[in-house]
């Protein structure tokens, strides 16, 4: 008998359990004290076993509890279900579904996914949580071309294929964007040949996929109407001569490949194959939906031994010895003492198809090497709509038998074969240049005699002359907003139509500050003309080169100096090596 069970014998028992009255009444006073809250029910129920009979109300024992049914995740059109597996996070997640949305970045989808998801908070799902995947594509993206005359006026700044394919990157495009710039040069393939995108190619092993969809991104910059260019490093390629040293330039003394100043990152510019997989590469980014492609380092090297250097376009002739052959009119190998004027002829041979190539003349030069492959290269590109333009060293418009004899970068030759000549006028890079010792303080002097040269020596072209003009604060002390509205203001009057701003890393601090301020000049076509993809830009009369310009000299002897480096740079310098400068 439990210890209740005895208590309540006892009371039972007791000369007050046995009188009615007394019972009545000791109930009713503890329904009172219980009324007033003075003792708990289940202390009145221990004291009164009768009590708890006056419950009215009892539970069903038969009933079992009903248990919610879980609600089913529906994905909504446009979207998938995911359900997570152990180890998943949002963000493993966002790269396994990345390719098969519309979203540029795996952490811009991440965002959206979160979004979907009742804005989930954390990072880690739970195994069989059901993950609703926004903006699932149909099928993949294909973009197309959206053309442009090829005197579009361009306000462009330059990213590279790691920075184009990050958030940073969107970003900028998405800043420039707002201030006022209408196109990004962005790198497919760079000189250390390294290719961003997937391209199916026997020569193209090196691949990182920091551009993992171009379709998809050349769509994003359609989106924010914005003229793609995708920029192509054609014959500096460090990455196919290591791998194909067949395919370098080749050192007369060793037979091995050649290097310059050491290193080894030039292709041959005269090998076929070399040629066949550039065009090919742009081909296929022609397709993608860019609007234009970009050739830099079109050229030959510049530095270096160039007695040792030889190449394929003088096999065919043994006693060649140098960049061409004894026996020319004009032999490249005697320009170094400034005999040859720059030639203003075009290529002589015909353009073929990837397989079919000119076969080597007697007299071949660099410069109809060069442009022998631009004709080939723009005759298989301009059927696809994109424009073609190319980088070219800002020093070429002075013309100098040197320079022509190393890079075979003949202006009068390449305009031929080309919608858009961007030189590199680099006020910093003129070093020994018309007797000016800082030549980077100098950019009013260094963009209107380079503007004025190159529009001279194209005149009746047609080419459109669009200049790098530089956004980094090397060998200058005067780099500010200021500078690059003066670039910008002095290139347009010197009948420039639109600009391309470089920076190795990407900061265009400068530039971000400058556009907005040109834009809202009071003479309107002081600083840029305004055109935007789509618009059809006003008529204007074409800007008269300076009545006191003076006429360009034919070209005289100039000392044997190297194209990229000029004077040497001093002590000071040594502060940017680590800056990435040189190109082209």
């Amino acid at each position: 008998m439990s210890q209740f069970s005895t208590a309540r014998l006892s009371e039972a028992r007791s000369p007050i359990a046995t009188n009615p009255i007394a019972n009545s009444a000791s109930f009713l006073f503890r329904r009172a004290i219980v009324g007033l809250g003075l003792f708990s029910a289940l202390a009145f129920a221990v004291q009164n076993p009768h009590g708890v009979q006056l419950v009215p109300a009892k539970a069903d024992a038969t009933k079992k509890p009903v248990i919610p049914a879980p609600v089913a995740v529906i994905a909504p059109p446009g979207s998938e279900l995911y359900i997570a597996q152990r180890g998943d996070s949002i963000p493993s997640v966002a790269r396994k579904y990345l390719k098969r949305t519309k979203f540029l970045t795996s952490s811009e989808l991440g965002d959206a996914i979160r979004e979907a998801n009742q804005k989930r908070q954390g990072v880690f799902l739970k195994s069989g949580e059901p993950i609703i995947i926004p903006g699932i594509l149909e099928s993949a993206i294909v973009e197309k071309s959206v053309p442009v005359a090829r005197d579009f006026e361009v306000r462009a700044i330059y990213l590279t294929g790691v920075m184009a394919g990050s958030d940073h990157g969107v970003r900028i495009i998405k800043h420039w964007r707002e201030v006022g710039g209408n196109a990004v040069v962005f790198d497919i393939k760079d000189s250390d040949g390294i290719v961003n995108i997937a391209f199916d190619h026997p020569l193209a092993a090196g691949q990182r996929h920091y551009i993992p969809d171009l379709p998809k991104f050349v769509h994003f910059l359609h989106s924010e109407n914005m003229h793609a260019i995708a920029r192509i490093a054609i014959f500096r390629d460090e990455h196919l001569v290591t791998t194909h040293p067949e395919l370098a330039v080749k050192s007369q003394r060793t037979g091995q490949a050649w290097r310059e100043n050491g290193k080894l990152v030039w292709t041959d510019p005269s090998n076929p194959r070399v040629q066949d997989y550039d065009i090919a590469l742009a081909k296929y980014v022609a397709q993608s939906g860019v609007d234009e492609v970009q050739f830099d380092y079109v050229r030959f090297p510049a530095e270096g031994d160039q007695k040792d250097a030889a190449f394929a376009f003088q096999t065919a002739h043994p006693d060649c010895k140098d960049a061409a052959c004894p026996g020319s009119s004009h032999p490249e190998s005697q320009c170094r003492d400034g005999a040859c004027p720059v030639s203003a002829a075009g290529p002589t041979t015909t353009a073929g198809s990837t397989t079919a190539h000119p076969k080597p003349k007697k007299d071949t030069q660099r410069s109809e090497v060069i442009a022998d492959f631009l004709k080939r290269a723009y005759a298989q590109l301009h059927p696809s709509g994109v424009l073609l333009s190319l980088d070219v060293f800002g020093i070429m418009a002075w013309q100098r038998p040197v320079d022509l004899s190393h890079t075979g970068q003949d202006i009068v030759a390449m305009a031929k074969h080309c919608d858009v000549l961007s030189p590199m006028i680099y006020p910093s890079h003129f070093f020994g240049m018309d007797g000016i010792a800082r030549p980077g303080d100098a950019p009013e002097h260094f963009i209107g005699e380079s503007m004025d040269r190159f529009k001279l020596i194209t005149k009746d072209s047609g080419v459109v002359i669009r200049p790098w003009l530089q956004a980094f604060a090397w060998r200058t002390k005067t780099y500010s907003p200021q500078y690059i509205e003066v670039q910008a203001e002095v290139a347009k009057q010197k009948g420039g139509i639109g600009f391309l701003f470089w920076n190795a890393n990407n900061d265009y601090s400068k530039p971000y500050i400058a556009m907005p301020e040109m834009r809202a000049a009071k003479n309107k076509d002081r600083y840029l003309r305004g055109d935007e993809v789509g618009m059809k830009p006003e008529p204007v009369a074409a800007t008269p080169v300076a009545a006191n310009t003076a006429p360009i000299a034919a070209p005289v002897a100039a000392p044997h100096t190297k194209v990229e480096t000029g004077l040497a740079p001093s002590p000071a310098d040594s502060t940017h090596a680590a800056q990435k400068i040189w190109r082209h």
